[in-house]
């Protein structure tokens, strides 16, 4: 057997490990724990909203050390770590072989199913490095690690132009989410055929709700940093908890925050709804 042919044999069997049960079952498990995460955010901001929140945050850290703080709790944090991991891992699977879908094998769709697998690594990283005892590493609070990156981009040479990109990039891929939200993009995903017509609403409810949410929050955030970057001013950037609580400074008061927080829980459902009917 020559090289080439050792090769695409070589390539075969990787692909076909990429689309084994195993990765398929990682990758749903994965959608649960995205799931339980954007349900406690979403819980958290409610807290917020009707009060100052007890200094718990509303964001992945705060949803971590919330989690550790019930019984068993880092029993499960480890399982969301690993599920993590395997969502990571399914990203990656499609960062090197495609995606399910004819025009899965796009060069576009590919290199964002890469960024995906790097954010979930690193948010597998931080849950199993808190549940492993590093207290300081799943829980730390998204507004100072927002500040802290800032002002070291902003002291960086043509670091306002940096901040500024990263932020126009932030709320340009917030307002994309909105529309595939509001689009519906994600019916191309889900085995709506199994579905009932209820589920099917029930799972339109949520998608649509839930992800115009996310977006809004992800397209205000992005704002948030690109002030920073025209006024260099790391302050003006803000994390998750900050950028959530901002909402309750504008005339609807705590009650727009209510709605985000509501949203968020949608997420949440719908991220539930990806791990039983996502084509994978």
């Amino acid at each position: 057997m020559n090289a080439n042919a050792l090769s695409m044999n070589a390539r075969g069997r990787a692909r076909r490990a990429a689309r084994s049960r195993a990765v398929e079952v990682g990758a749903r498990a994965g959608f649960v724990a995205r799931g339980v995460i954007y349900l406690l955010v979403g819980l958290l901001a409610l807290r917020i909203a009707f009060s100052d929140g007890g200094g718990e945050q509303a964001d992945r850290g705060g949803a971590i050390a919330e989690i550790a703080e019930k019984p068993f709790g880092n029993i499960l944090l480890w399982a969301l770590g690993v599920a993590l991991a395997g969502m990571a891992l399914w990203r990656l699977s499609e960062a090197l072989f495609g995606q399910a879908g004819p025009d899965g094998d796009k060069a576009g769709k590919r290199a964002m199913a890469a960024g995906r697998f790097l954010f979930y690594a690193f948010v597998s990283y931080s849950v199993l490095s808190y549940a492993a005892g590093d207290q300081g590493s799943g829980s730390g609070s998204s507004d100072r690690q927002t500040d802290d990156v800032t002002a070291r981009a902003l002291q960086w040479t043509g670091g306002q132009w940096i901040v500024g990109i990263a932020g126009v990039a932030v709320t340009g891929a917030g307002l994309w989410m909105a529309y595939r939200a509001v689009a519906r993009k994600y019916h191309k995903h889900l085995k709506t055929g199994e579905m009932t017509k209820k589920v099917r609403q029930a799972v339109d409810v949520v998608g649509v709700f839930g992800g115009t949410v996310r977006g809004a929050v992800f397209a205000t955030a992005g704002g948030f940093a690109l002030a920073a970057a025209v006024q260099h001013e790391p302050g003006r950037a803000k994390g998750m908890d900050d950028t959530l609580r901002s909402f309750t400074e504008t005339p609807a008061g705590p009650w727009l925050l209510v709605l985000i927080a509501l949203g968020l829980a949608a997420f949440g459902l719908f991220s539930w709804a990806n791990a039983r009917y996502r084509k994978i």
